[in-house]
């Protein structure tokens, strides 16, 4: 299997805002590592974080052909995934599944892929930029319904679902701006749009950690 090119992705979503009417969405941030579980030994981080390299660099040489073989049983499940790319230190992209709809390694290379060029908030990754970039990769658990009480910041994120908004943040939002649970759980309502008290008042709370790596990690 190979990777179709660029803008053919069905379910990606990109990150202005982490807000969705009826849908999904996403945030991407400047990131932190605290809270990142571990479930990759560093050869597989290392592993998909050439392969979300090569994704873009094969669209970049117009072939747009990247394998898709599995090369590890722990890369056929599947999973969120999260691409988040810098350059010079500031964010170049990010898009993600929130999802699991494709094996963990199929997600990593389009999201790579899509970081770089669909993310509508930056004009597409050039070949002179393509060499300097630092790639961040979030590798998400599947959500599961959690009471208000038992988030933990700093290791779980959070997906809240009512009347058909959903917003999401990932485990280093909070970390990254010092807030507590309740302030973790009032921004998701809010990038949701939905009022900051609606995880009191009937909103659905699902919780996922995420393993976060990067190029420098």
């Amino acid at each position: 299997m190979s990777l179709p090119p660029p803008n053919s992705f069905p379910g990606l979503l990109t990150a202005p805002e982490v807000r969705a009417e009826g849908g999904k969405s996403v945030s991407c941030t400047t990131s932190s590592q605290n809270g990142s579980t571990q479930e990759f030994s560093p050869q597989e981080r290392a592993q998909l974080l050439r392969l979300a390299h090569d994704s873009i660099s094969s669209a970049l040489e117009k072939s747009g052909e990247i394998s898709l073989d599995v090369p590890n049983p722990r890369f056929a499940e599947p999973r969120g995934a999260f691409t988040s790319l810098y350059l010079r230190g500031e964010l170049r992209g990010c898009v993600g599944y929130v999802d699991p709809r494709y094996p963990v390694y199929r997600a990593v290379a389009e999201t790579a892929r899509a970081a770089a060029f669909d993310d509508n908030r930056f004009p597409p990754v050039t070949k002179e930029e393509a060499p300097h970039l630092a790639i961040e990769l979030s590798i998400l658990s599947r959500p599961q319904p959690i009471q208000a009480g038992e988030v933990e910041v700093g290791r779980h994120g959070l997906l809240v679902n009512w009347h058909g908004h959903r917003g999401l943040l990932l485990p280093q939002v909070p970390v990254e701006h010092g807030w507590d649970r309740a302030t973790f759980l009032e921004q998701t309502c809010r990038k949701a749009g939905l009022p900051a008290d609606a995880w009191q008042h009937g909103a659905t709370i699902e919780a996922f950690t995420a393993e976060v790596f990067g190029d420098k990690t």
